[in-house]
C-alpha cells in the first residue's frame, strides 16, 4: 500500500508538470505534433497533442481546465477550418504549396482524432465524421497497388508516393479507441490488422513537401517491432504500444513477431504478475519518440519497483484488452 501511494504521488507530480506548461490558449510548446525539441522545425518543446494524450494516460481528471482549453483547438482541427494559423509548426513548410498544405492538415486531423478518441469522444458526431473519412482514405490505399509499392525515387532517396495514404500511429490509435467504428467498418478493420501485421519495410524513406523532405516518424507500414531470436524487442516501449493497439483492434493474433514478444514478456512475469526480468539494471528506454505520451508514466526509477511498474502496467492493460481474467495481489 505504501509503494502504491508513492507511485500515485509520483505520477501526480508528473501530470502537474505537464499542466503547468500549457498556455491560456490551450497550446503546449507553441506547436501541435512536436515530440521533442527541434531547432530545424522551430520546436522548443513537446507539442499539444502528445502532451494532451500524456495527461490522459496519467489520468488527469477529464472536464478540468487543461482539457477544456485544448478540446476547443482539437475540434477546430477536425472542422476543416482553413485558418493558416491551425497549421502551427507546419505553416512555413507548406506555404504556397496546396498539396503540401492538404497533407499537413490531414496529419493534424488524424492526430487530433486520436487524442479526442482516447479522451472518450468516440460518439461525438464531429469525431465520428472525421473517423469515417480517415478510415475511407486508408481503406482506399489498402485496396490499391500502392499498398505493395508505396515508394518512388526522389533524387538519391526513396519518398512516399504522393497519392499514398498509409496508416499512421495516430489513425490506428483513433480506431483502437473507437470500438463502435471498428464494428461499423469491420471489413476495413480486418484488412488494416493484416496489413499492420506484415513486416515493416526496412528501407528508409521520406515525405516530400515541396523542396523539403521530412522523416515520417508518424507512419506505420507494418509491424514495427525489431526483436531477437528470444523475442526481446530492441525498443520495448514501442513494442508495448504496438501490441496494445493491435489487441484493442482484435488483430494481435495475426502479428507473429508481436505475439512472440508478448509471450517473452509474460514469461518474465513472476507469480503475482509483476514483470521482473533477470538482471534489470535500469528502466527500458524508448528510441522512437512516438511513445512520448505513453511511456514512461512513472519517472522515479531509483527502486526496483520503479523500473518494473510501467511494463507491468502495460502488460495488464494488454491482457485486459485481450479479454483475459486478471487477479490482483
Amino acid at each position: 500500500m505504501v509503494e502504491a501511494a508513492h507511485l500515485a504521488i509520483a505520477e501526480s507530480k508528473t501530470a502537474l508538470a505537464v499542466v503547468r506548461k500549457q498556455k491560456d490558449s490551450g497550446i503546449w510548446g507553441g506547436n501541435m505534433l512536436g515530440l521533442a525539441m527541434s531547432a530545424s522545425q522551430g520546436i522548443k518543446d513537446v507539442g499539444t497533442i502528445p502532451q494532451y494524450r500524456r495527461l490522459l494516460q496519467l489520468e488527469w481528471p477529464r472536464g478540468t481546465r487543461p482539457f477544456k482549453l485544448a478540446d476547443r483547438v482539437l475540434f477546430r482541427l477536425l472542422s476543416r477550418d482553413e485558418d493558416p494559423a491551425l497549421l502551427f509548426e507546419l505553416q512555413k513548410s507548406v506555404k504556397s504549396d496546396l498539396e503540401a498544405e492538404a497533407w499537413a492538415r490531414e496529419v493534424m486531423r488524424e492526430a487530433a482524432s486520436a487524442a479526442l478518441a482516447e479522451a472518450g469522444y468516440g460518439e461525438d458526431p464531429r469525431l465520428r465524421g472525421a473517423g469515417h473519412k480517415i478510415a475511407s482514405a486508408i481503406s482506399q490505399f489498402l485496396r490499391s497497388p500502392l499498398a505493395e509499392k508505396p515508394f518512388v525515387k526522389s533524387g538519391k532517396q526513396l519518398a512516399l508516393h504522393p497519392e499514398a495514404h498509409p496508416p499512421s500511429w495516430y489513425s490506428v490509435a483513433m480506431l483502437a479507441a473507437m470500438p463502435n467504428l471498428q464494428r461499423e467498418r469491420a471489413g476495413f478493420t480486418e484488412r488494416l490488422g493484416h496489413y499492420l501485421a506484415q513486416p515493416e519495410p526496412k528501407k528508409a524513406f521520406v515525405i516530400q513537401m515541396g523542396k523539403r523532405s521530412l522523416k515520417p516518424q508518424h507512419l506505420i507500414l507494418g509491424d514495427p517491432i525489431e526483436a531477437d531470436a528470444k523475442g526481446l524487442p530492441k525498443d520495448l516501449p514501442l513494442a508495448l504500444h504496438y501490441i496494445e493497439l493491435m489487441a484493442r483492434m482484435g488483430a494481435l493474433e495475426w502479428a507473429p513477431v508481436a505475439t512472440k514478444v508478448l509471450a517473452r514478456l509474460l514469461k518474465d512475469c513472476d507469480e503475482t504478475g509483476v514483470w521482473r526480468p533477470k538482471n534489470l539494471r535500469s528502466q527500458p528506454k524508448a528510441s522512437n519518440r512516438i511513445t512520448y505520451h505513453y511511456y514512461p508514466l512513472h519517472l522515479d526509477t531509483k527502486t526496483p519497483e520503479g523500473k518494473e511498474v510501467d511494463v507491468t502496467f502495460r502488460l495488464a492493460l494488454i491482457a485486459k484488452s485481450l479479454g483475459w481474467t486478471l487477479s490482483y495481489a
